[in-house]
């Protein structure tokens, strides 16, 4: 049996994850402005993640921080 490859979006929302970085962090609200590749900001909730910090990059599903992809060196 071959099994098709993995689609490139979620498959029950059809969003994709996208890599982000945060600019802002909001106090205590568990959000947070992040900017992606095109420079477009964007209110995330990071509750999901630990030790989020300006600079980290993410990635984000649905407006949801779902992953840490390492932190700016810039």
């Amino acid at each position: 049996m071959e099994l098709d490859a993995a689609p490139a979006h979620c498959i029950t929302c059809s969003d994709e994850g996208l890599p982000m970085r945060v600019l802002v962090l909001a106090d205590e609200s568990g959000l947070a402005i992040c900017a992606d590749e095109s420079g477009a900001d964007q209110s995330v909730a990071i509750d999901l993640l630990e030790s989020v910090a300006v600079g980290d990059d993410i990635l984000v599903h649905a407006g949801v921080a779902i992953a840490h992809m390492g932190r700016c060196r810039a």
